[in-house]
Formats: structure tokens, sequence, C-alpha cells
């Protein structure tokens, strides 16, 4: 697939808070992320949580108009690789508030669901928390690149000791890629995006 070139928006950005990372946006670059889970915890270990994360993140695609060019769900963490929403106003930080806060409230919505009354007393007054507060932004724009980091993401199950080859982890765009298969989240789908994008190279 090839790189995305900005139209609309052809200066780079700084968006930046004091101690808080610094994001560059409006370049037209496609933006790898990787969000942890609150204290690395395990919290993305069972099929169910990995599919209803998937099921937010397409969700979160559709609404704000981004492309997902690669993804992969891990037990305590996730990498996308995403280009900038089309949304007007909007960035790949709306997108990850949007997405963790989605997810993360019906995580605790369930949790609450399968308590009694006496525990959810104690529920309601514990401190709940789903992911880290950051996440990791690089931004990706040359191919070479591109390809690096979804490689870097397809391996990842892998190289974890999750399978034994990479079609077996049901949690990642490599399906899509390997066996062209429609998946739970629609990837590369560039008809969403107002930017040009480059002709494959003759």
């Amino acid at each position: 697939m090839c790189p995305v070139t900005a139209l609309t928006l052809p200066r780079l950005y700084l968006v930046t808070v004091h101690h808080k990372p610094k994001r560059f946006y409006g370049a037209g670059h496609l933006h790898f992320i990787t969000c942890s889970c609150y204290q690395r915890r395990p919290l993305l270990d069972t099929q169910e949580r990995r599919d209803l994360f998937l099921t937010v993140l397409e969700q979160v695609r559709k609404r704000y108009r981004f492309v997902v060019v690669g993804y992969v769900v891990m037990p305590e963490h996730i990498h996308l690789l995403i280009s900038e929403p089309q949304e007007q106003d909007k960035t790949p930080s709306t997108v990850m508030q949007a997405l963790k806060l989605g997810f993360a409230r019906r995580v605790l919505a369930q949790a609450r669901r399968k308590l009694g009354p006496a525990q959810l007393s104690l529920f309601d007054h514990s401190p709940q928390h789903i992911w880290q507060k950051r996440f990791y932004d690089f931004n990706v724009w040359t191919e070479h690149k591109r390809i690096e980091k979804l490689r870097y993401m397809h391996r990842n199950p892998v190289q974890r000791g999750l399978v034994v080859s990479p079609e077996l982890w049901r949690w990642s765009s490599f399906r899509s890629y390997f066996l062209g298969e429609v998946g739970p989240v629609k990837v590369n789908d560039w008809e969403v995006l107002k930017m040009k994008i480059r002709p494959p190279a003759a």
C-alpha cells in the first residue's frame, strides 16, 4: 500500500503539553501507535476482551474516518498503524482518547454486571484503570518504515510465543494481508481520505 501525502495540510505542526510526549500532526504521515494496559497488566488476555477491543476500534475508525493500515492486540498492549482522521480538527490523539475511553467503559460495565450487590459497593469506590495515561506515537512517512512497522506488529505474537506463525493470531491485520480475509476491522480503506495517495511505482 502506498504512503499518503498531504493535500490540504502541507505544514507539519507540533502538539505538545508540559510533561507530555510531543506529537507531530498535519503532514499526512501515518502514525505507529503503542498503548499499554494499566501497569502493563494483561487486561487483554482473553478472546472476549480482544474481540471487544477490535469492535470498538472499528466503530472509532468509522466515526473519525481514518485508515487502519495495520494492528495487533497483545495481552497487555496494542499497536496501531493509522492515518490521521478526516474529521475536522481531529487528530490521532482524539482517536486514542475515544478508543481507550470506549473500550474502558465497556469493560468496566461488564465487570459491574458480573458482581453481586455487596461487591458492587466496593467496586464503585475503588479506582478502576484499564490503560496507561500516555501512548507512544511514531510518525511513519516512508514505505520502508511502513513495511517495517507492519512486520514488527505481525511478528509480535510469534516472538512472544503466543502462536507459532502469525496467521494463527486472529487479533492482528496479518490475515487481511496474507489471506485477503475480511476481519473485524477494515484495513486499508483509503476511500475515507481526502488527501492524495501517491500512485504505486511502475
